[in-house]
């Protein structure tokens, strides 16, 4: 699994640093520009594990994020889509293990060709460490996931 920092996708810090003014985490920023009309993909989540985001949080971060990215790229033409990132979320970049730590995950290690679940302690640019339910920890490099996602105990 690659691990994109943070600091290398466009406008994300100034966007997260608004969407954590509003008490939540900004996980993924995508900004697509086509021929007419630029889309903006963003997902954000709560900064405590265990609470879910409803319909009312994403309308209150979309209302905030869209003018300033739109200020930004200096453009009205733009379309954005916000959205948690759900019961099902598939971890796509290492980075996000940061974001979420707290939660239960399940990852494919390659070393030993099975999923390993845990609860993220910590993650930094090299590899996240999980603890498994009897408490248990251990370290998966990044280089050795093929996939991660949430599970749901």
């Amino acid at each position: 699994m690659d691990y994109i920092s943070y600091k290398d996708i466009k406008y994300y810090k100034e966007c997260a640093t608004l969407v954590e003014g509003l008490g939540y985490k900004l996980v993924d920023l995508k900004i697509i520009p086509a021929k007419t009309i630029t889309k903006i993909s963003a997902i954000i989540t709560s900064t405590d594990p265990e609470v879910s985001l409803g319909v009312n949080d994403c309308a209150k971060v979309h209302r905030a994020l869209l003018p300033r990215l739109e200020a930004l790229l200096g453009t009205e033409d733009t379309t954005m889509e916000l959205t948690s990132p759900g019961i099902e979320h598939n971890i796509k970049n290492a980075a996000e293990f940061a974001i979420f730590v707290g939660r239960n995950v399940r990852v494919w290690d390659k070393t030993v060709t099975d999923w390993v679940s845990g609860k993220i302690v910590s993650a930094d640019e090299k590899s996240v460490e999980l603890e498994k339910e009897e408490g248990e920890r251990f370290t998966v490099l990044f280089e050795n996931i093929a996939k991660a996602k949430f599970t749901c105990n």
